[in-house]
């Protein structure tokens, strides 16, 4: 089966439709965000320094500032590594999820192989499933589409010496477990685990997907060596401005203020959609969209289309399929009126 790897949820949005495709969240930048990033615009004739964006990162998950690389956006980061780790033997993709490390390790000319989860198993990993002799791993956590968590202590499994295990975090802080101050299963402090990077995304939560702004977590010796292939000023002083507001103590705050209203949320779309005939869903959601199967998806995406929503296909992500759509986590209202209009639409096929 082909799959449509350039395809992503934007190309679903157009003008008059409620946004359930795109997994960004709509609400109002708040002061200590917006402030910075205007107050950045008068600074627009130097070039950009990243050093002070650069140290305020890795306080905020105690590392060195050498193991940090912020860029332009974590899909930029995908690209530096397919292209500054060109000798990989094995590189391997866990699947299902987001389709962009996949595009990028075979736009820079490697062979990937990959590894798909099953929908039985709820979409978790098995790191057995990875080949030993893989080089160059890419896992999502939590995973774009199937919104699964993995725990920590499996992802742990596949670090070892003469490996890089990219772990795709661009979620993480949408995550949320009660009575856990911090991100459920996150990566992001460890320094012990050999070869290990997490790609980092603040598109996501602040609604920055314009701006374009991620970073990356890793060994400094590696970061050095992908910083060398980066182009020279990559990330604007606007989103400097903006990474180092969102590496800030009341950020982080609000991210978990954030994240425990959105699992509400979630648990809200959850009930309703498993009351509607006909839809099944993956695995046990823990992040800001949900991914179900229903027959016919494609036809049920059409016509919720002609009725003012837009849902992500699901038929791109390998390990998926066409009877598969990616939906939004948004608030409980707009979650009652699609969930109705949904079951119009499956009610009259």
């Amino acid at each position: 089966m082909t799959f449509d790897l350039d395809h992503h949820g934007d190309a679903e949005v157009g003008a008059g439709l409620v946004d359930l495709a795109v997994n960004v969240r709509h609400q109002p930048m708040p002061a200590w965000l917006a402030d910075p990033i205007a107050a950045s615009l008068s600074r627009l004739a130097a070039y950009p320094d990243a050093t002070g964006a650069t140290a305020a990162v890795a306080a905020r998950h105690r590392r060195d500032p050498a193991e940090v690389l912020l860029t332009a956006g974590a899909a930029q980061a995908f690209v530096l590594l397919a292209q500054a780790l060109r000798g990989a033997r094995r590189p391997t993709v866990v699947h299902p999820q987001f389709t962009e490390p996949e595009a990028a390790l075979r736009n820079a000319g490697h062979r990937v192989e990959r590894v798909l989860l099953r929908e039985a198993d709820g979409f978790r990993l098995d790191p057995a499933l990875v080949p030993d002799d893989a080089d160059l791993v890419f896992v999502g956590n939590p995973t774009n589409p199937t919104s699964v968590l993995h725990p920590a202590e499996d992802l742990a499994k596949l670090a070892r010496p003469g490996r890089v295990l990219v772990i795709d975090e661009a979620f993480a802080d949408t995550t949320y477990r009660k009575g856990l101050p911090g991100e459920p299963e996150s990566l992001a402090a460890r320094r012990d685990l050999p070869g290990l990077v997490v790609l980092r995304s603040l598109t996501k939560t602040w609604g920055l997907a314009g701006l374009r702004i991620g970073y990356l977590l890793g060994p400094a010796e590696l970061v050095l060596r992908l910083a060398a292939a980066l182009p020279l000023w990559a990330v604007s002083t606007p989103a400097l401005a903006a990474a180092t507001a969102c590496a800030s103590p009341v950020a982080v705050a609000a991210e978990r203020e954030i994240a425990a209203a959105l699992a509400a949320e979630r648990a809200h779309l959850l009930e309703r959609l498993r009351e509607v005939p006909k839809v099944t869903v993956a695995g046990d959601p823990a992040s800001a969209f949900v991914s179900v199967r229903t027959p016919g998806a494609d036809q049920v995406r059409a016509e919720l289309r002609r009725r003012g929503y837009a849902v992500r296909r699901g038929d791109t992500f390998p390990g998926l399929g066409p009877d598969w759509l990616r939906i939004a986590v948004r608030d409980t209202a707009t979650t009652d009126r699609f969930v109705q209009t949904l079951r119009d639409v499956l009610d009259r096929r």
